[in-house]
């Protein structure tokens, strides 16, 4: 609903531009009237939200027949995932991604220099 507020009307309607619905709406409103209108769009959104009732309706049954009949657990037997993930490399794309961490490199870095100035000149203690 949301988008359709704010969808042009070109996008929505192919080859209507805005003064041809205005004229559009100037004769749905001579011929049916003012009072009429409201009704029939009250009309239209209730028939609207039964499609979309029914629609989910539908949905939610295939949903649950693939559910019941198990056809998702035989498609990941059939297919199994860890081996697909190691014939196109995934886990070692996964570890040299994880090698290369900048931040824990500079985190490495700085570490090493901590280390090589206490080595040179001994612990650093600080006063307070």
């Amino acid at each position: 609903m949301y988008l359709a507020l704010y969808t042009p009307i070109s996008l929505i309607i192919p080859g209507i531009s805005g003064g041809e619905l205005f004229v559009i709406v100037l004769v749905f409103l001579m011929l049916f009237g003012s009072d009429k209108v409201p009704e029939m769009a009250k009309g239209l959104a209730r028939i609207i939200n039964q499609m979309k009732n029914a629609s989910n309706e539908i949905k939610s049954e295939i949903t649950k027949g693939v559910e019941e009949t198990g056809v998702i657990k035989e498609i990941k037997e059939v297919v199994n995932v860890e081996d697909m993930k190691k014939r196109i490399g995934l886990d070692d794309l996964k570890k040299t991604v994880d090698d290369v961490n900048p931040i824990q490199d500079v985190q490495n870095e700085i570490e090493k220099v901590k280390e090589d100035i206490e080595s040179m000149t001994g612990p650093i203690k600080r006063l307070k």
